[in-house]
């Protein structure tokens, strides 16, 4: 099992967050998710928002350590990318 999780550079509600994702399944990412604790609310189409004090957690865990640029790439190639609709101007 890999998940993989970007460094906490997403701002929100007042403190940084990463993204938790999984290259194989979502069934392997909830399992990790639910293991480390994140609450299924954290859930977002494709991927869990873990907060920056939960990181080191999550990487002690298991998940490997990733730019959010090759973790989007990963989610991509192996069809479990989720992103937002988005409307035309």
């Amino acid at each position: 099992m890999t998940v993989y999780i970007d460094p906490p550079n997403w701002p929100g509600h007042g403190r940084m967050w990463s993204h938790l994702v999984s290259d194989v399944s979502f069934d392997e990412l909830h399992a990790f998710a639910d293991a480390i604790g994140c609450p299924r609310r954290a859930f977002e189409r494709d991927h869990y928002d873990v907060p920056s004090h939960r990181y080191a957690d999550a990487v002690g865990a298991g998940a490997v350590e990733i730019g959010s640029k090759e973790l989007v790439r990963r989610i991509t190639a192996a069809g479990l990318r989720r992103p937002k609709h988005r409307t035309a101007p």
